[in-house]
């Protein structure tokens, strides 16, 4: 029996944190229950590529846009499950244990999110983004994603836009995500040097704009030129 879970990863100048992330594969491999890593570039100009490689992944290179590199890493999947990852975040040790118990064809998982830090910024964010997910049903992708590959691909896979592709995909399979008790620690570098209000109040301000209808191309423009 093959091993179920396909591991996608999106990337642009990874190579700080990637390699936590990856170490923190390793026990699904050695569980049996990784079959492939599948990292989708977009054009990274760091060790990025050497670093993956070096883990034994797969190492494709896409146009700089996280819902366009996620959905040509899914189309490339093998596996029974997806799990979407960011390359700044870090499963928790026995994930490979207590993931098994999720892998339900009928329906979507996410993990429960922490920062690397003892902000007190830090907990008051991470309890925000897990409300909302549990209240809302729109968890973000650095929670991360376990998904059966026939089910996100029935429901019209990932969606191409440059920015808030997870929501608009939580959007479309409300109703089919659920909280799974696995911890998974997210670098809260990018809040550490814009702010964790100036952040947050950003993030949210994002979330609302597009939940309004605003064009996710110019949602990006805003959000990285500001």
């Amino acid at each position: 029996m093959r091993a179920p879970i396909s591991i996608v990863i999106p990337t642009l100048n990874s190579q700080k944190t990637i390699k936590k992330t990856l170490v923190s594969l390793f026990e699904g491999i050695e569980a049996g229950i990784v079959r492939e890593l599948i990292v989708v570039d977009g054009g990274s100009s760091d060790k990025t590529k050497e670093i993956v490689l070096t883990c034994g992944g797969q190492f494709i290179v896409s146009r700089a846009s996280r819902g366009f590199q996620l959905s040509t890493g899914v189309n490339l999947a093998k596996g029974d499950f997806i799990f979407i990852l960011h390359s700044d975040s870090v499963l928790e040790i026995d994930w490979s244990k207590n993931i098994k118990k999720y892998f339900n064809r009928e329906a979507g998982y996410y993990c429960r999110l922490a920062f690397d830090t003892k902000h007190p910024l830090a907990l008051l964010t991470s309890t925000w983004a897990n409300v909302r997910s549990k209240i809302f049903k729109m968890p973000y992708g650095d929670q991360g994603l376990l998904i059966p590959r026939k089910l996100l691909m029935e429901n019209g896979g990932y969606s191409s836009i440059p920015i808030m592709e997870d929501v608009e995909l939580a959007l479309r399979l409300k109703g089919k995500l659920f909280g799974m008790p696995i911890v998974i620690t997210t670098s809260s570098s990018k809040y550490s040097e814009q702010g964790w209000f100036r952040k947050g109040r950003k993030n949210i301000f994002i979330l609302i704009r597009f939940l309004l209808g605003a064009d996710p191309n110019k949602l990006y423009n805003d959000y990285y030129q500001s």
